[in-house]
């Protein structure tokens, strides 16, 4: 799915409250960590690689990665950078 706005109606209709626009410097990477909630992400730009419980998910345009909440994970941009919109579901309080 490469149409932004049909990605964040998805979301918004995925109960994602927040939808955010992120560029990954070229090479930049983020050591192990997690996050309070569900994220999915789709690469508009570049390449981008999620790595969590052994499994790789080394995304190029128009493909989408996924990440339950508090699943421990490293993440890394390819050589030419990424861009990403990407959607956060966070629980109710």
């Amino acid at each position: 799915m490469t149409d932004e706005a049909a990605f964040e109606a998805a979301l918004r209709a995925d109960g994602f409250q927040e939808v955010v626009r992120r560029a990954a410097s070229p090479g930049q990477s983020l050591p192990d960590h997690d996050h309070g909630w569900d994220v999915r992400g789709l690469v508009l730009a570049g390449r981008f690689t999620v790595s969590a419980e052994g499994k790789v998910q080394d995304c190029g345009p128009g493909e989408v990665f996924t990440l339950a909440a508090g699943c421990r994970h490293t993440e890394a941009a390819g050589p030419d950078g990424a861009e990403l919109l990407v959607g956060r579901r966070h629980e109710a309080p």
